[in-house]
């Protein structure tokens, strides 16, 4: 693999938003994002300077990090948002543990095969890990119930379904998402 994972910096909001936009052009956008590229294509350029000095490189509470190939482009990205026991999330119910949870999954048609989002999910695990204050019990992500390619990638990357599962939001179909988690390894 060729390509450098690392997180983004602030001053890289154009290719935080190029990839997003891709992201959300791909045809399992509607399963994988909770987002639609005609929302997101509409917003102004200071609500992804925002976004993404949300997630840069220096801040704890959340991280984005990037697969960079050779040329600088962008082919595969994963953000990872910190929750803290008892304090409100965006999406699920509140933690009981210290945890993260993975959003924003995504890599180039066109890249993918090649490693980039195991890589990808190992920076983001071995963050969560290494994230200082209360150690981070447990990784988290959602994965809707229909999107089985995504599931069978997050079983081989060693999370598993917690039994939890929460409806999507807007959907009149009642369609499920459903929580996969990794816990923290024991250490002896």
């Amino acid at each position: 693999m060729e390509h450098v994972i690392r997180p983004v910096r602030a001053d890289e909001w154009r290719k935080a938003r190029d990839i997003r936009l891709a992201a959300l052009r791909d045809p399992a956008a509607p399963l994988a994002f909770l987002d639609t590229y005609e929302a997101a294509v509409g917003r102004p350029d200071e609500h992804w300077r925002e976004r993404t000095a949300g997630v840069a490189e220096d801040r704890d509470g959340a991280h984005q990090f990037v697969a960079e190939a050779p040329d600088g482009s962008w082919d595969g990205t994963v953000t990872v948002l910190v929750e803290r026991a008892g304090e409100d999330v965006r999406f699920g119910e509140a933690p009981v543990v210290d945890q993260t949870h993975v959003v924003g999954v995504y890599v180039r048609p066109e890249a993918r095969g090649a490693g980039l989002a195991d890589a990808l999910f190992r920076a983001a695990v071995e963050w969560s890990w290494s994230l200082g204050g209360a150690p981070v019990q447990r990784v988290r992500l959602y994965v809707h119930e229909r999107n089985a390619r995504a599931a069978a990638f997050y079983r081989r990357a060693g999370f598993v379904p917690t039994g939890v599962s929460v409806p999507l939001e807007g959907d009149a179909s009642g369609a499920l998402e459903v929580e996969y988690e990794v816990r923290r390894p024991v250490t002896g």
